[in-house]
């Protein structure tokens, strides 16, 4: 069985597609990475149950420059496709999100192999975002995207549009239109267009990318419309539904498989399952008031059949609710070799796993060559900064994990921090760190909170000996406990156990008249970080980062 989520912890928007191979198709799957760096995370399947991740199509700052750019902007939903011998990427770079407006600004990079080289944007558009690109049968090119409207008493999810791309003049050309408004689930976003048995079939995600999310679709036989909508829509969603498990789930692609088979690539939200006298919580029927998703919004696969009528419907699931098994596809196996828990730092590039805050990873902040066999961190601004973080981090996937380090860090004023944190954003961390008393040298091991911006700390430093300091934290379901050691020294908890719910989407998400005062949109993160508040640049070196499913 396919079992979901295929990419587990912060794969959201996912866009899938097939290319032909002489060994078998290969499949990709594209998701959004908002403000971490590198942009734009690629996936690859031979069998669309075994996944691994790839590479990245951003890699230049030429291609994305995010400095600056507030928390949930950045990289949207981005749009994999392959025709005419290449791959085509579209994705949204969104700079602003305050109150009625948006800036989001549209690009096109093309490669000719997915590992690239990708090339330099072409400007397509900024009237909104989730942009798409559709190839037709006749050579031409299409881009659809959602149009935002900031005018007041308007709704701001104001329809799809449709524009043709010429490649050759490389811009949009010729009218535009509005080919679909959308349903009465609201927030008309996401699409993308397919063609199959004389039909145009438009896929689009509406309800909003929380628990009422859902996959609509429309079809009609010409390209520019008019849609008419699938009876009993939507096509998914998992809304007052008992799900086996998968809440959140719309924005979706399309697939189709060599042999005819088709499945839909989905994002997907795994909210705790709490106990005792939250556990009434958990059913549709109560609403969905105290669940969160620390893992943020992943990325599932169901299968599709289509009916006589040229309709489609989800397998299972009663038609529409996303299931956690799912049939396997009429492919051969290709499992991939198990990746290791622990990164050492004894090559001289990063691991795919490993990410930073808008800007690249740059040798004057992030050294793997400094001190062979580790990775230095300069320290640089506050973790709350928007522009010069030094954070190495990974996403966190499993609801029961551990993550360790070694760190070797000789603070010599209260304004040098290194140490172990637990990031979903600028305002919502927990940072485990080795700093100096404000009136001394004594190095100390400090735990503290940053809560909706609001600094606090739940223990009492710790005196440190001299020597590097091993860092953990450690993740049980819906908690999780900072902890270190010094040399054969047992394991000694830091702090209490802290709720996983301050790392969620749900928590960081805040409305202020009607509008998103913040966004949560990602997920948890772990990771390792330096600072120097004072701009004296004292560096860190850490020994090693591992991560291990509990």
């Amino acid at each position: 069985m396919i079992a979901n989520p295929i990419l587990p912890g912060f794969h959201a928007d996912p866009s899938i597609c097939r290319v032909p191979g002489p060994d078998g198709d290969d499949y990709y799957i594209a998701t959004s990475t908002f403000e971490w760096w590198p942009g734009v995370r690629i996936h690859h399947s031979k069998d669309l149950v075994n996944w691994r991740h790839h590479s990245y199509a951003c890699t230049r700052t030429s291609q994305l420059d995010m400095t600056g750019h507030p928390d949930a902007t950045g990289v949207w939903a981005p749009c994999l496709t392959y025709a005419g011998g290449q791959f085509w990427l579209i994705y949204t770079d969104v700079r602003s999100t305050i109150g009625a407006f948006k800036d989001t600004h549209n690009y096109l990079i093309t490669a000719p192999s997915i590992d690239g080289p990708w090339s330099e944007p072409i400007y397509l558009n900024s009237s909104g975002f989730d942009p798409s690109l559709f190839h037709d049968a006749d050579g031409r090119q299409w881009l659809v995207n959602q149009q935002w409207t900031h005018w007041p008493g308007k709704n701001h999810f104001n329809g799809i549009l449709l524009q043709e791309y010429d490649h050759a003049q490389k811009k949009l050309v010729g009218p535009i239109k509005n080919i679909y408004r959308g349903t009465e689930l609201g927030v008309v976003e996401g699409p993308h267009i397919y063609r199959r048995n004389g039909w145009y079939y438009l896929l689009t995600a509406e309800g909003g990318t929380f628990y009422e999310h859902a996959v609509t679709l429309a079809r009609s036989r010409q390209l520019d419309g008019p849609y008419e909508t699938l009876p009993g829509n939507p096509l998914l969603t998992a809304w007052q539904k008992q799900t086996d498990g998968l809440q959140r789930s719309g924005h979706a692609s399309l697939v189709e498989t060599a042999d005819g088979e088709w499945f839909l690539a989905h994002l997907c939200g795994r909210p705790l399952e709490r106990s005792g006298p939250h556990a009434a919580a958990n059913r549709p029927e109560n609403g969905y008031e105290g669940l969160h998703c620390p893992l943020g919004r992943e990325t599932a696969l169901q299968r599709i059949r289509w009916r006589e009528e040229d309709w489609p419907e989800i397998v299972g699931g009663n038609g529409q609710q996303p299931s956690v098994n799912v049939e396997l596809p009429s492919l051969p196996a290709h499992p991939f070799p198990a990746e290791p828990a622990r990164d050492d730092f004894d090559t001289p590039v990063f691991s795919g796993h490993l990410n930073s805050l808008r800007k690249p990873f740059d040798e004057s902040w992030a050294s793997l060559t400094a001190r062979p066999g580790h990775l230095r961190l300069t320290g640089r601004e506050s973790l709350m900064s928007l522009f010069d973080q030094s954070l190495v981090a990974r996403r966190q996937q499993h609801f029961n994990c551990r993550v360790e380090t070694r760190v070797d860090f000789q603070p010599e004023s209260f304004h040098q921090m290194a140490g172990l944190v637990a990031y979903y954003n600028t305002r919502n961390h927990a940072y485990l760190h080795i700093t100096c008393e404000p009136d001394n040298t004594q190095r100390v091991l400090y735990l503290t909170i940053n809560r909706d911006a609001a600094i606090s700390a739940p223990a009492a430093p710790v005196p440190l000996a001299d020597g590097p300091v091993d860092l953990a934290v450690t993740f049980s379901h819906d908690h999780y406990q900072f902890s270190f050691r010094q040399g054969d020294a047992p394991w000694q908890a830091v702090g209490p156990a802290l709720d996983t719910a301050m790392l969620s989407d749900e928590y960081a998400t805040r409305f202020v008249n009607g509008f998103a005062s913040s966004f949560g949109f990602t997920g948890n993160f772990i990771g390792i970080a330096c600072q120097d508040l004072a701009g004296a640049r004292k560096h860190a070196d850490f020994d090693y980062l591992s991560y291990e499913k509990a």
